[in-house]
């Protein structure tokens, strides 16, 4: 490692926190004063998290006393941000407009791929194999925009249980199947042995060289083509470019060919300008920021454990999965990037579903529970669709749902209501206190004018920039993911001793009696 390890003062000793968790204490959610931000086409209802001017100075104070300035131009120019892994985070140059040479080289050689499998018409099927952010990002933008239908029919394997590859293979053509294996380092477990399967099946259709029939995106391409895979056929990532942030790249090769290498270009479009939005709105008005210090103000302060999405459209139902890689993964720390322990609550569970299924199934909870949470509403002012009543209907529960949050039920509305549906004067009070909501529940509204390739894209470069910013609060590296690759190591070891390999004495104790006792379980399977 080249990078010099940080000095970076605690959190809790610097002044300027102190100030802004004080500020958050005392602030409230103003339901009359509309904040309402315009990012790259989308608009950011803000009105419903706790503001004050005290807390908007504090915030303010709070980034330049974390350097948030210089991180994020090292971020956005392609500097040392990933630092306990020595290189950059650059995921913003996939999308740029006009882009260095290599990712311009890559981003043509897809498309040049794509517009000759479609000028002959090959390649009926898709077999995507990839896990986490080699997965996430294109089963949400193929079901954004594939959700109608396709002339091509994909299917994904990510899960290594077998169950998932067999259902991606059932009944399809190997003669008319491309499998897209998707793996950073070419070694992802999970990957390359369900890739390993459809290799298999490959070869077992009679094709003489399976390998004409798969592509892969790496920055392995050696062992790529050791597999067999055409040089034609092997698309570059970079080590600077992390899982969660792929979907830029030639990962979306999947999307590309079963939506239109259009899709991939438009969603590009909108995560530059909403890069160019990050890197120029000034504090008050940059979403991503306002967003962030809402976040920590809850996360840090408030004391909320949880943030729930709610996106109020069917297309876009991977969108949970896919932030919540993007949020846990990343901010999933307690310790900076000094080494020390943080010291304040980080990030937050993300969890949701899409509306109106949610109200059906967890909203009781986010009214009346105990705890509650904060809510992203999501939600597209136009549909494409032909019946507006269902639309409305969509909107209106939407907005419902958040002004009950917001706005709450008084005691003494909760007795009226109770009265005017028939109680009388002894049980109305008494049902009154079942029906009372706190309210105040804090939450966001984020509103695009209709779902297309633009603004997907821009809602999603919208997160990934909330997230930098909570990381510099805190002081945590939200670029790597340590905690994922221990258990990988683990799993490595208890995989040889299932397959019957005996552990040595040190491994054999390192194993807690229940991990011992199942493993001579399953070995007995």
């Amino acid at each position: 490692m080249t990078s010099p390890i940080p000095n970076l003062p605690s959190l809790q000793q610097l002044p300027e926190w102190k100030r802004f968790a004080d500020a958050a204490e005392a602030a409230s959610v103003r339901t009359n004063d509309l904040r309402i931000l315009d990012a790259a086409g989308i608009n950011v209802d803000i009105t419903g998290q706790v503001a004050s001017e005290e807390l908007e100075a504090a915030g303010q104070a709070l980034l330049e006393a974390r350097q948030f300035g210089q991180l994020r131009s090292t971020l956005l120019s392609g500097g040392i941000a990933n630092l306990t892994e020595d290189r950059a985070a650059w995921h913003t140059v996939l999308r740029a407009p006009a882009p260095i040479a290599d990712v311009a080289a890559e981003r043509q050689r897809m498309n040049e791929f794509v517009r000759q499998a479609d000028s002959e018409r090959r390649w009926r099927n898709i077999i995507h194999i990839g896990i986490g952010g080699s997965d996430w990002g294109v089963r949400l933008a193929i079901n954004a925009f594939g959700y109608a239908g396709a002339w091509r029919h994909v299917r994904f394997a990510a899960n290594i249980d077998g169950h998932a590859m067999q259902g991606a293979l059932a009944g399809l053509d190997a003669r008319e199947t491309l499998v897209v294996l998707a793996s950073k380092s070419f070694t992802t477990a999970e990957t390359l042995q369900n890739g390993q399967r459809a290799r298999e099946w490959l070869a077992a259709a009679g094709l003489e060289n399976p390998g004409e029939h798969m592509a892969a995106i790496t920055a392995r391409p050696d062992l790529a083509a050791a597999w067999g895979i055409p040089q034609a056929h092997i698309f570059k990532l970079w080590d600077w470019v992390g899982g969660r942030f792929s979907l830029w790249s030639s990962v979306s090769l999947t999307t590309a060919l079963a939506v239109s290498s259009d899709v991939v270009a438009g969603m590009q479009a909108g995560a530059a300008a909403m890069d160019n939005h990050f890197a120029q709105a000034p504090f008050a008005q940059n979403a991503p920021i306002q967003m962030a210090m809402a976040g920590v103000a809850n996360r840090s302060v408030l004391g909320y454990g949880s943030l729930n999405i709610a996106p109020y459209d069917f297309r876009l139902a991977h969108l949970v999965p896919y932030l919540q890689q993007l949020d846990m993964e990343s901010l999933g720390k307690s310790v900076d990037i000094a080494g020390n322990p943080v010291g304040v609550p980080t990030g937050p569970v993300v969890w949701g579903m899409p509306g109106t299924d949610a109200q059906h199934t967890f909203f009781q909870w986010l009214h009346q529970g105990s705890d509650g949470a904060p809510v992203d509403f999501i939600v597209c002012q136009q549909a494409d669709h032909s019946w507006p009543d269902h639309h409305t209907s969509l909107l209106a529960n939407c907005l419902a749902q958040r002004e009950a949050l917001l706005n709450g039920k008084t005691f003494d509305e909760a007795q009226q209501e109770s009265l005017h549906a028939g109680a009388d004067a002894q049980h109305a009070p008494w049902l009154a206190k079942h029906r009372v909501h706190a309210g105040g529940r804090p939450s966001s509204l984020v509103v695009l004018p209709k779902l297309s390739p633009y603004t997907l894209g821009a809602l999603l470069a919208l997160y990934e920039h909330k997230v930098f910013v909570q990381s510099v609060v805190w002081g945590i590296n939200p670029f790597d993911q340590w905690g994922v690759e221990y258990g990988k190591v683990l799993a490595k070891g208890i995989v040889q001793e299932l397959a019957g390999a005996r552990p040595g004495p040190d491994e054999g104790q390192r194993h807690d009696a229940s991990t011992r006792h199942w493993i001579e379980e399953f070995r007995k399977s």
